[in-house]
């Protein structure tokens, strides 16, 4: 039903900030908890973010303080604000339901962090 498309990835320095959104060929309305995930090679895929659909938000230690979620449910788009990224943040960037779908896992958006 719903189509999840990921970008605003790239290259970015220590300490730097990048962006990311995650588009929604439909709407997202009615998808109570959206969640961001990421995964490195030769790592499990892990959750880094989840937002309700009325804004309440979760961060595992790993990124609190330093990733902000947000959504903007009339847009069809959900958001990651990442700051002070460190090079252990390099992976791709997914997002999906909380808990995840997997008929819905799309092709992320690359982060990497390095000098």
């Amino acid at each position: 039903q719903v189509q999840l498309v990921e970008s605003g990835g790239g290259l970015v320095q220590p300490g730097g900030s990048l962006r990311l959104s995650c588009a929604a060929s439909g709407s997202i309305f009615s998808i109570y908890v959206m969640g961001w995930y990421r995964q490195a090679p030769g790592k499990q895929r892990e959750l880094v973010a989840t937002i309700t659909k009325t804004g309440s938000t979760t961060y595992p230690d790993s990124v609190k303080g330093r990733f902000t979620i947000s959504r903007d449910n009339a847009k069809n788009t959900v958001y990651l604000q990442m700051n002070s990224l460190k090079p252990e943040d390099t992976a791709v960037y997914y997002c999906n339901t909380f808990p995840f779908l997997s008929a819905y896992w799309g092709q992320g958006t690359q982060v990497t962090v390095s000098s």
